[in-house]
């Protein structure tokens, strides 16, 4: 390529005299310059050594050096020892004498402030005690290693006893204040008392719970009088009076007693948390004793007037006396992502009532802050059968008065421009779970919850059986009444499908209203989750009424096909009956493919119209019937014979036109025209064409045989020999004639598949694998849409 690139033409050879001077001029130069190197690196080994042994001198010199200053350092540190062994001693001293100085001022503060909390205690100045001994037990804190010495151990003795002598001098004094008995108390706080409660802050803590205990007791012994189980006042349907009786006392105590007691010790809160306790064991010996006399309204109204005194306890204390564990604390839930559940804040209260007028409206009982939730309320908990037997009964009378409406207003009327009508019940239904859900997600998040979705599940599935189910149009073994006459007449009017055009209506609603059952009872199953404690959250599993819905849209679907199908079973029929050896010419599509046709536009256009708002369950209707009406068409297709070469040709012509329809049947007859789904038109290719190639077959002469038998092979890839024998029959060939071809057809069969016995299993009924590979698709679908 170089050479190339110096002479790229004859005449350029005449300067290779010159080119050739100019190389070796190169190659003199590039001589030279590496002669040059090379001598040049001769001293560089020489210049090497000379540097190595410098560079050792040096180090050893910086070694040297290095160890002249260690040496030094070592000198200096010895010198500094000597200098401040002396000054170490001096300070060690002063150390000791500043500790014996302050221990023994702590010893004269400990003396006299001892000797001066015996004199106040004795006096009753609690004040002053509060102030000194809080400080006189700070500074006996510092002796805590010093109590082996006898005098230490004395003062702490003496220290000990006042403190216990301040104790019972203080629960004397609250005795005698606030006795036990009776119920007279004195006319305002004592300034003495209030002093005393400053001592008990530093006194052993049980003091300060004995006085809580002993003035909370002493303030609720009338609340227990007024309120004894044998009084009428006690029962559930006056229980607003408990807590207005505790709203009077709590104003009462803060007016009178309010500055006698720290703000730290949360009197106020915990005469209320006191209430509480002692409330919810009253009413849950009052409820055990009466159990037969609770009723679902009288025992709302006392959840919703108690969840109601909670939710104000929650706005006005803070909590912090509650002891942990006693109350569960509400958790915020996560935000919802259900379509029919919309925000509880706003508007359930409303529904929290199951009839209008029986019970005030509540309030928001359950704040997510709510530390009060549950603290009088859970008594209620074993009385919720009540409750849940009411919503039992409620339901079933749901249930029933649906079916009456059914019965009574009819089916819904078509509702072709909303994309099908939805049965309004299902709403209904739906709308009073949710208010139940709420309502008992208030009550309890514990095993009621368990309970109502129990009776969710028994009336899911009758709703899906009595009104969905058991209002699906019923088949008749009828098939239209249509005879060969009336085809050939392809009047409109003669041809009657097997339901009404109102029935059609109906069964795609009762599918849209499954389908929306379906949707929602999932979206139901979250949210009980989520209302319910985790713990219980397992057991909450409404699988089986989704499958209940979901067989119902099976069935709708299938009724559908089965309609439509029987429609165009006479037409079918006829042409099976057609003399089609008598066929002379090839014409327009024959009688019975215009009636199949118009049994199509009939039918499809309000289906589909019906179900325009579950577009994937309309595109399962076309799948069925295609994988429904073509291998019953290739059925009756067999049945024609002897058919001629221009009958075949006519046949042919009408499959080609069926062909098109079924491939035009999901928007047959709309304004809108859409692509058929892939996975249909895949179907209706497939089966189609088989016929087609079937009537190709027949239309093909059967000499010589065994181009005949070849092409039968290439076309159907079929090797079943009943298949064949079919084909044989329809272009009308003898016995003798037949035998013959399937014992040729037999032998130019290629080798089966290792496995496969009976080559009957490829017959022509080949559809219903794929009618099969559908029902599998399907459940998939179902599977990915449940994980």
């Amino acid at each position: 390529e170089y050479i190339n690139t110096l002479f790229p033409t004859e005449q350029s050879l005449a300067n290779i005299d010159e080119v050739v001077n100019k190389i070796r001029l190169k190659i003199r130069r590039l001589d030279d310059n590496i002669r040059t190197v090379v001598r040049g690196q001769t001293n560089v080994g020489q210049d090497g050594r000379q540097a190595l042994e410098e560079a050792q001198k040096a180090i050893q010199q910086l070694f040297g050096k290095i160890k002249d200053i260690k040496d030094k350092a070592e000198k200096s540190e010895q010198m500094v020892k000597e200098i401040t062994r002396d000054i170490k001693q001096l300070d060690h001293a002063k150390r000791h004498l500043t500790t014996s100085i302050t221990t023994l001022n702590h010893l004269h503060m400990l003396a006299g402030g001892v000797d001066s909390l015996e004199a106040m205690t004795r006096r009753r100045q609690y004040r002053e005690v509060a102030n000194l001994l809080q400080g006189v037990v700070n500074v006996l804190e510092h002796f805590n290693k010093y109590m082996g010495i006898s005098q230490i151990r004395q003062l702490s003795e003496r220290v000990k006893a006042a403190q216990n002598e301040l104790g019972q001098q203080i629960l004397a004094d609250f005795e005698e204040a606030f006795p036990s008995q009776g119920t007279k108390r004195p006319g305002g706080p004592s300034n003495v008392l209030r002093d005393a409660c400053l001592v008990a802050n530093v006194l052993d803590p049980r003091i300060k719970q004995e006085i809580i205990k002993k003035f909370i007791k002493q303030h609720l012994s009338e609340y227990l009088v007024l309120f004894q189980e044998n009084q009428d006042v006690a029962w559930l349907d006056k229980i607003d009076r408990r807590y207005a009786w505790i709203k009077r006392q709590l104003m009462d105590y803060e007016e009178k007693y309010g500055r006698m007691f720290p703000q730290e010790w949360c009197m106020t809160e915990r005469i209320a948390v006191e209430f509480c306790h002692v409330t919810r064991t009253e009413l849950a010996k009052i409820m055990r004793t009466r159990a037969k006399e609770i009723e679902v309204k009288l025992l709302l109204f006392a959840i919703q007037r108690t969840t109601n005194f909670e939710g104000l306890m929650a706005k006005r204390f803070s909590g912090c006396t509650l002891a942990d564990g006693t109350v569960k604390k509400a958790e915020l839930p996560p935000p919802s992502t259900n379509p029919f559940l919309e925000d509880e804040s706003g508007t359930e209260t409303d529904e929290t009532v199951i009839e209008k007028g029986d019970i005030d409206r509540p309030k928001k009982p359950k704040a997510p802050d709510n530390p009060f939730h549950g603290i009088i309320s859970k008594c209620f908990e074993p009385h919720l059968y009540v409750y849940i037997e009411s919503q039992d009964k409620n339901l079933g009378e749901l249930i029933d008065r649906f079916v009456a409406d059914f019965k009574a207003q009819g089916p819904p009327k078509p509702n072709v421009d909303e994309g099908g009508a939805v049965l309004p019940s299902c709403a209904d239904l739906f709308v009073y779970y949710k208010k139940c859900m709420v309502q008992c997600s208030q009550l309890s998040t514990g095993e009621p919850m368990i309970a109502l979705t129990t009776i969710f599940q028994k009336y899911l599935r009758e709703y899906a059986w009595k009104i969905l189910s058991g209002n699906l149009p019923k088949t008749t073994s009828s098939s239209g009444g249509l005879t060969i006459t009336s085809l050939l007449k392809e009047k409109e009017g003669s041809e009657v499908a097997k339901f009404t055009v109102e029935e059609l209506c109906l069964i795609c609603s009762i599918l849209s209203t499954a389908e929306y059952c379906l949707a929602t009872t999932q979206q139901l199953e979250e949210k009980l989750k989520e209302k319910v404690d985790a713990s219980l959250m397992e057991r909450i599993n409404l699988t089986g009424e989704m499958d209940t819905f979901s067989i119902v849209i099976s069935n709708s679907i299938q009724l559908l096909v089965q309609d439509l199908d029987a429609a165009c079973d006479p037409a079918l029929t006829a042409m099976s009956k057609m003399q089609w050896q008598n066929v002379e010419h090839v014409g327009d599509q024959s009688p019975y493919v215009t009636s199949v046709i118009l049994h199509i536009k009939q039918n499809v256009p309000i289906i589909r119209d019906n179900l325009a708002s579950t577009r994937k369950y309309f595109t399962q209707f076309c799948i069925k019937f295609a994988n429904s009406f073509i291998p019953k068409f290739i059925n009756h297709l067999f049945k024609c014979k002897p058919i001629s070469m221009v009958g075949a040709e006519q046949l042919l012509l009408d499959t080609h036109s069926l062909k098109m329809v079924l491939l035009d049947l999901p928007s047959i007859g709309s304004q809108v025209v859409r692509k058929a789904p892939a996975s249909y038109t895949k179907i209706v290719v497939k089966g189609m064409t088989r016929a087609e190639m079937i009537l190709k077959v027949v239309m093909a002469p059967h000499e010589p045989p065994v181009v005949f038998v070849d092409n039968y092979i290439k076309l159907l890839a079929d090797c079943s020999t009943d298949t064949f024998q079919k084909i044989l029959d329809m272009k009308g060939l003898k016995r003798s004639e037949q035998s013959s071809m399937l014992e040729l057809f037999r032998q130019r069969l290629p080798a089966p598949p290792s496995g496969v016995e009976n080559t009957s299993s490829m017959s022509l009924m080949a559809p219903t694998p794929e009618q099969e590979s559908s029902r599998i698709r399907k459940l998939e679908k179902l599977i990915k849409k449940r994980l």
